[in-house]
């Protein structure tokens, strides 16, 4: 039987509005321990396996934001990365990197209460990171550029070995 059969303290059917409005509580709750205005609700057949808050405040790591650590609790409760089947709600407009992680495990449908241009009166908009990030990337403000060693080689083989002799 899996962590998920074992019934995960969540468990409750809900309804959409339910999630999202469970989002905005978690965010003003939020609020109310000093952090910023943003939770997130992650479901899996129905069912919340994951609820977080912005831990910024609490951390001092920038990553820390409300989706991002939703996924990573969703992904321990599953015991797996692919988070292929849930859907996300957010108390905000998710930022390029929360909506990058749920491109990378696999979320399809994802839900946002607030939008950046709400956001943007009170410095909670991320619109100028999504401007950035369609640029080409020569042409944004982080300075990304290849380097590579002379005598580097041969690591993604490496990994890939590693992976078909089941080591990694």
């Amino acid at each position: 039987m899996s962590t998920f059969d074992l019934g995960l303290q969540e468990g409750t059917i809900m309804s959409s509005e339910q999630h999202m409005r469970e989002a905005l509580a978690l965010a003003r709750d939020n609020i109310k321990a000093g952090g910023r205005p943003f939770g997130a609700v992650l479901i899996y057949q129905g069912q919340v396996i994951a609820r977080a808050v912005n831990e910024i405040h609490s951390t001092q790591d920038p990553t820390c934001h409300a989706e991002m650590q939703a996924i990573r609790q969703a992904s321990r409760v599953l015991g797996r990365p692919d988070l292929d089947g849930c859907e996300i709600y957010a108390s905000g407009h998710p930022c390029p990197m929360c909506l990058a992680a749920m491109h990378l495990c696999g979320i399809r449908r994802a839900w946002f209460a607030y939008s950046n241009d709400e956001g943007e009166p009170y410095r909670l908009s991320t619109a100028d990171i999504y401007a950035q990030m369609a640029r080409p990337p020569l042409q944004q403000e982080v300075v990304l550029r290849p380097m590579k060693p002379a005598d580097e080689e041969g690591l993604y083989a490496q990994w890939h070995a590693g992976q078909a002799s089941g080591a990694a």
